[in-house]
């Protein structure tokens, strides 16, 4: 039976009005979201023309049209006005790219380096407004991160510090955790948690008077088991738990607190491939002879392939990560995680409700190839796979 079409064509007019004033406004914008929820409501649109009366059929469409827009409508943000950051690890990466974004919003950024003269900071220097502070910091080191505290109180006395985004970070090996030396989970922690810790307590009283932001970028290697990044996972899973800490504890003082969360993305770091081969080398030559004989120098040269050839399917956009942390210091009400880079989404759904067989499956098709250790192989002499030297046969 024939249907009205002006049912159809009235919804549609009233979305595509929405949806315009939206886009005009900047609160929406155009992407995959959008053209899904297109999709979707076109399928609406077909089942409501052949199921319901024409008044109903307006009603449900425009209804379910406004709802899919108002849930893709970026949410109420604060002006930025006078608002200072500081953020840590500017030389590359995401540190660079939000430092230049909130530069071009008007924020005083405050951007921390490991060398003033590296490339990305002469970019920085270069490329953005008087306002951005250089400001060199090793995280390693207190008097590094006492000489910032101070710059940072004198030079916000007026506007205040509104926010703090912990980006530096630092991974010294891909190994097995029995193969990594233990200087490089305390070189790690030193960097990823210790050194955001000991900046992040020294600034509170700052950000306790603003009410302001702290932002952390962790990483799903240390929400899960990715093989041969046990080093930098634990040392990220140590800093998140520390900023969930602070998120319940800063509540009353009106401090909200953020965890960005990122795929795999193109920075310096990522595609600096010279860097792991020399990490690999450095590895192999100081491994103890019993362990480089139960491993295998084959074993090692096959988890340093995959893990290179893992890196190559790095996004190169860095401006989802951005915009997240972006969100977290002026969103009305920020998110408590969040999750840029395609399938991230899907990866924790298999972490948290899947069997542990199928989750360690998921990370080696995605990350690592299974590879068994020269001792464990068929061919080698040695105890079978399975038992122990002492087990009955």
């Amino acid at each position: 039976m024939e249907r009205w079409p002006w049912s159809s064509g009235g919804a549609w007019l009233l979305v595509a009005a929405r949806a315009l004033l939206q886009l005009l406004r900047a609160d929406l914008r155009l992407g995959r979201p959008l053209l899904a929820a297109l999709a979707l409501l076109a399928v609406l649109d077909w089942l409501c023309q052949r199921l319901l009366p024409p008044l109903a059929a307006l009603a449900v469409l425009t209804a379910a049209g406004w709802i899919a827009l108002s849930r893709l409508a970026r949410p109420p943000r604060l002006p930025v006005a006078t608002r200072a950051v500081l953020i840590t690890g500017c030389d590359s990466g995401f540190g660079k790219e939000t430092a230049k974004q909130l530069d071009t919003m008007g924020f005083t950024v405050l951007a921390t380096v490991l060398d003033l003269d590296s490339p990305g900071a002469l970019e920085l220097r270069a490329c953005c407004s008087p306002r951005l502070k250089l400001l060199q910091m090793d995280l390693t080191k207190p008097a590094d991160i006492s000489r910032v505290l101070e710059f940072t109180k004198t030079h916000t006395s007026s506007s205040g510090l509104w926010g703090l985004v912990n980006n530096a970070g630092y991974n010294a090996v891909v190994a097995d955790v029995e193969l990594s030396p233990v200087d490089t989970f305390r070189s790690c922690m030193e960097v990823n948690f210790f050194g955001a810790l000991e900046l992040t307590k020294g600034l509170l009283p700052l950000l306790r008077q603003s009410r302001g932001r702290i932002v952390t970028v962790g990483s799903p290697a240390g929400d899960m088991p990715y093989q041969c990044l046990g080093a930098y996972g634990t040392s990220k899973a140590a800093v998140v738990l520390l900023m969930d800490t602070f998120s319940c504890e800063l509540l009353p003082w009106g401090i909200k607190v953020s965890v960005v969360q990122p795929g795999c993305f193109k920075t310096e770091s990522v595609l600096n491939v010279g860097r792991w081969e020399m990490s690999k080398q450095l590895l192999l030559a100081n491994l103890p002879r019993d362990l480089l004989q139960a491993y295998g120098k084959d074993y090692i040269e096959h988890l340093h392939r995959q893990f290179v050839h893992s890196l190559r399917q790095a996004l190169p956009d860095l401006s989802p990560v951005v915009d997240a942390i972006t969100d977290a210091l002026l969103a009305a009400q920020p998110q408590r995680r969040y999750y840029p880079g395609r399938g991230v989404s899907l990866m924790y759904f298999i972490h948290y409700y899947l069997p542990e067989g199928l989750r360690r499956r998921f990370l080696q098709l995605f990350f690592i190839s299974p590879c068994l250790p020269r001792a464990l192989q068929p061919d080698q002499p040695g105890p079978t796979p399975g038992h122990s030297p002492g087990e009955a046969q």
